[in-house]
Formats: C-alpha cells, sequence, structure tokens
C-alpha cells in the first residue's frame, strides 16, 4: 500500500490536504481545500488498488471510470455530492462535497455519557426525513448497503441528517483489489446492521436498506447494540422491552425489520405512506351521543312540565262564570280531567320505566358468545338502542375459548376503541400455540400466561405468535385497536398443537415379569416361584401332571445362560 499524502500537497493544481479524516484497508479519506472554488472544503476519497502490472492496471480505471459514473447520478441535498473523479501517481481520487456535523454515533455517546438515548419523536424524524432519501437512490437503481449510525451526519448547518459512505464506494475498492475476479457479487455491509440476504449471498435490495434503517432506529431508541437487541434461539428482535414507543411506529418497524424481505415493505414510500397515521388528529371516539343528556329520577320525584310553565292565574269573565255554575258542566269537566290526568300518569311512568330498560341496555354488560358453524365461528355486537346513556369509559370482555377436539378455532367480531378483549384457554406445558389476527393494521394482540404475564418478548402487542407453552394453566390472548382507530372487524385464528411423542419399545426388562404368569399352571397349589438360575425339574405326581412339559422346557427361553435378544 502506498503511503498517505503528505499534509499541504496539492494534487491536480487545485486540491490542497489539509488533514486524513479516516484510513482503512481499501483506502483513505483526506480534508482538502479547492483552491477553484475559494477554498471550499471537500472531501477526497483515495481508493487503493492491488493491480501493478499494465493490464490489471487498466482494468481497474474501467472499472473505477464504470462505479464513478454511478455516484455521479445522486443529486439529493441530503447526499454529498459527487464533484469528479481523476488519476494521479497511480492513484485513484474521487471528490465529494464536505458535511461538517456530527455522526449519529457520536452524538449516542455523547447522550449516553449523561444516561439519556434520542426520544421517539427524534427517531421518527430522523427516519421520514431519510426515507426520500432512499427513494430517490432506489429510483436509480442504487442501493445504500452500509446505513448505520457511523454513515448519517446530523449537518450542523441545517440540523438535517445526510446519508455518506455508500456501499457502492466500498464494493469499488474491494473490486479494485482484485480487477481480473470475474465475480460480480461483493459482500458489504455492517454486521448486525445489514440483513442475512446481503451478509451471506452479496444480494441488496431497496428493502435492504429499510432493513438497515430500521435497525439504526432502534439502536438509537434503546442505546444497545444489535447483538443485545436480536435473539439468536428465536430468529427475532426484542428491543421493545428496552423502550417504549407508539403501537404503530413499532409495527412499522418490526415490518422493516422482518428476516423474510418479502415480509418487508418494498419501498421507501410504502414506509412513508405507513407513518401517515401518525399525524392525523385524534379520531372522535365511537357512539358519542349528540343529544342532550336527562336525568331520570322516581317516578314520585318527577315534576309535571305544567308545573314549571304554569301559567299566572287570571279572573274568569262573567260568562265563564256563568259556565262554571252550571253543574253538569262542572261535572263534565271534572270527568275529562280525571280521564286526561290518568292517561298522563301511566304514559309519563312508562316513559320512564323505558328510559330505565334502556339505561340498562346502553351500558355494555355482556360480550356476545360465539356460535360455531362448520368449523367457522360467528358472532354478532348488539347495538345500543339509545345513545343517551353511552359513555367511553374503558371496558374489558373476558370470553373463553373452547378449541374443540380439533384444537382450531376461528373467531370473528368486531373490537371498539375503548374494548380490550380477552379470550381465555385451558393449556398445557409443551403445547404450541398459534395466534394470527387480521388486520394486522388495526389491532395488536398480546398473550398472557397464568400470571398474567407476556409468555416471553415476541408475545406482547404483535400481530401474530407461535411459540410454546411454558406451563400448564389458563392463558389469555388480548386485543387492543392501536392508537387512532374508531373500531374495526377483526378475524381471531386460534391453534393449540401437542407435540408427537411416540411411546417407547418394550425392551427385554419385561421378560422377567412373564414367569409369574406360567407358574401357577404348573401345579394346582401354589409353589414358590424358582429363579431362573435354579430351576429344578418337577416329577409328574397324577396323570393330569404327566400331560404338563417339563418346566425347564418352558422357561428355556428365559434361562441366564442363554444370549437374550
Amino acid at each position: 500500500m502506498q503511503p498517505p499524502i503528505t499534509i499541504g500537497t496539492v494534487l491536480q493544481n487545485r486540491y490542497r490536504i489539509i488533514q486524513i479524516l479516516g484510513q482503512g484497508g481499501f483506502g483513505r479519506t483526506y480534508l482538502a481545500e479547492d483552491q477553484r472554488r475559494f477554498n471550499e472544503l471537500c472531501a477526497l476519497k483515495e481508493l487503493i488498488s492491488a493491480a501493478m502490472e499494465a493490464e490489471a492496471w487498466q482494468k481497474a480505471q474501467e472499472l473505477f471510470h464504470r462505479e464513478a459514473a454511478i455516484l455521479y447520478q445522486i443529486d439529493h441535498p441530503q447526499v454529498p455530492k459527487f464533484r469528479e473523479r481523476f488519476e494521479q501517481d497511480q492513484r485513484l481520487f474521487l471528490v465529494q462535497d464536505y458535511i461538517a456535523g456530527k455522526t449519529y454515533r457520536t452524538l449516542l455517546s455523547e447522550r449516553q455519557a449523561v444516561g439519556e438515548t434520542f426520544t421517539e419523536i427524534e427517531i421518527l424524524q430522523l427516519v421520514r426525513s431519510l426515507l426520500p432519501v432512499l427513494e430517490h437512490i432506489h429510483s436509480r437503481g442504487i442501493i445504500h448497503r452500509d446505513i448505520s449510525p457511523e454513515n448519517i451526519i446530523l449537518r450542523d448547518g441545517d440540523s438535517k441528517p445526510v446519508l455518506i459512505d455508500f456501499g457502492v464506494v466500498k464494493e469499488l475498492a474491494t473490486r479494485l483489489q482484485s480487477p481480473d475476479s470475474a465475480s460480480s457479487v461483493t459482500t458489504v455491509g455492517k454486521l448486525g446492521y445489514s440483513p442475512s440476504e446481503q451478509m451471506q449471498t452479496g444480494q441488496a435490495l431497496a428493502c435492504s436498506d429499510l432493513y438497515a434503517l430500521a435497525v439504526t432506529a432502534i439502536v438509537l431508541l434503546t442505546g444497545r447494540e444489535p447483538a443485545n437487541l436480536y435473539d439468536e434461539n428465536q430468529l427475532g428482535w426484542h428491543w421493545q422491552r428496552w423502550v417504549r414507543v407508539n403501537p404503530q411506529f413499532a409495527l412499522v418497524l418490526n415490518r422493516m425489520l422482518n428476516y423474510a424481505p418479502g415480509d418487508r415493505y418494498q419501498s421507501a414510500a410504502d414506509v412513508a405512506q405507513a407513518l401517515q397515521f401518525l399525524d392525523q388528529p385524534d379520531i372522535p371516539a365511537p357512539n358519542v351521543s349528540n343529544f342532550q343528556t336527562m336525568a331520570v329520577g322516581h317516578a314520585d320525584s318527577v315534576q309535571s312540565p305544567i308545573a314549571s310553565d304554569k301559567p299566572d292565574p287570571v279572573i274568569p269573565s262573567n260568562r265563564e262564570r256563568s259556565v262554571l255554575d252550571n253543574p253538569l258542566a262542572i261535572a263534565a269537566i271534572g270527568s275529562a280531567v280525571v280521564i286526561l290526568a290518568g292517561f298522563g300518569s301511566w304514559a309519563l311512568v312508562s316513559a320512564i320505566r323505558s328510559q330505565s330498560n334502556t339505561s340498562e341496555k346502553a351500558v355494555p354488560q355482556t360480550f356476545p358468545s360465539p356460535v360455531v358453524s362448520g368449523g367457522t365461528t360467528f358472532t354478532s355486537t348488539p347495538t345500543p338502542t339509545t345513545p343517551i346513556f353511552t359513555n367511553d369509559q374503558p371496558v374489558v370482555y373476558s370470553r373463553r375459548l373452547n378449541l374443540g377436539p380439533t384444537n382450531i378455532t376461528l373467531v370473528e367480531d368486531t373490537i371498539k376503541s375503548n374494548q380490550t378483549i380477552q379470550y381465555t384457554f385451558a393449556g398445557e406445558k409443551g403445547q404450541i400455540v398459534t395466534v394470527i389476527v387480521d388486520p394486522v393494521s388495526d389491532i395488536l394482540l398480546s398473550i398472557l400466561a397464568p400470571n398474567q404475564k407476556p409468555i416471553d418478548s415476541q408475545s406482547q402487542e404483535v400481530i401474530s405468535y407461535e411459540g410454546t407453552l411454558p406451563t400448564t394453566g389458563k392463558y389469555t390472548i388480548e386485543l387492543r385497536l392501536n392508537p387512532g382507530i374508531a373500531a374495526s372487524n377483526y378475524s381471531l385464528n386460534v391453534s393449540l398443537e401437542t407435540p408427537f411423542n411416540p411411546t417407547p419399545t418394550p425392551t427385554s426388562t419385561l421378560i422377567p415379569t412373564l414367569v409369574p404368569t406360567l407358574t401357577p399352571t404348573l401345579t394346582p397349589t401354589p409353589t414358590e416361584i424358582p429363579t431362573p438360575t435354579e430351576i429344578p425339574t418337577p416329577t409328574p405326581t397324577t396323570s393330569e401332571e404327566q400331560n404338563i412339559p417339563p418346566v425347564n422346557q418352558t422357561l428355556e427361553p428365559f434361562s441366564e445362560d442363554r444370549n437374550l435378544p
């Protein structure tokens, strides 16, 4: 490897070296002044080639020019602008804008020194700010392949994150070490941040960058490295035990972190769309009445509307007095008053009783029981007949699942924003339970052990679960809506499987148990059971005994002198 360039050297009569910013096995990065642009700072990346022979050097140059053209296509304000490429003294250089600021690795270390990490709002803003950058480079067929806190700089000028050190540069530096190699696949990435398809086969996709961005997000949220957040036994991330975030934001990050590329978001635009809900205002809870609430008491405490609207007394005229003086008129008026009063009292009491019954129906008291038909469970949620007494207080419904002989069931129902629905079932230690809820975008489920705690780190606020029951007892499947969702229909699939445990084959240890079953047939009276080593030959005493085979012939296969199978 050639030695570093001396500080103060001017390359191409233009770039004066100020200091070395970094050095690795495949190259160096210098801070330089561009003397043709008023000494503007820039970054020079020197890529070291192992090719010394003329033919190999020519191939290295062609590769260098071709890969540099890829970087030239990137034109985004949050990516260092690629300026030019040049060669000097058999050294290859790339010139890019210099970004003044601190990497997120440095910022995280500073916060950890005072016992802090990045907040959820900061990380959400970081992810949103980088998604357009990834969408831009992916649209040009370029994959970064090396996203991590070390390769994101918070720019001093505008406090925006800038994506640096593209993997294409590292790949170029790697391939320059052996330009004669026919292999076009080079593994570039950071262990723990890059997904398996990239690290094992060198295949990098748009969703590979999204995976690395999600790992970066959870590292900055928790302050822990990927090795401490990934469970090798279950092949899954358990970062949510270290930090609490909005469940929907966690759902998006977990989908980006899926092991299978096909299960992740396929583009940065898909992630941006999934995060739009966080900007939406809170949706009013359902069943909120717009009617005025009327207080209802006992019948004797209810006053007639006439009492409150009673007009002032009016002195009757002479003509009216003459009518009132007539006994028949007074009797007719009195009868009419009695009839009207009786009907009014009956109507008022009926209305009060009707409202009282309605109030009992409006408060949720029961949860619809599932009806199984043909392996599918159908349920219906009763609708309150009046909204007057509806409230949005949290309600917890609990129902038992009857898995039946097949240990499989499907429940279809509706859940609202103020409801928590719990399904309980009896499980045995070692059984495998599988729970899937749909739609995954609306509902989160948790699987609770008999102690009402999550079974493991992967069973709390997830969209599906499969695992082994740690103990025997009553387990609970808990469903809740994501924030911002008013109501949702859902389907819940539950299966409980008992692992197959074959019955052991009987061995020769059972042979001694056969001896007592043969001895009672030898003589009509009980005799001592001889040991296998000392079996006497009985002397026949009766004619019936003479027809019995000798004992030594019957027990010969079980003699200790024979080789047992």
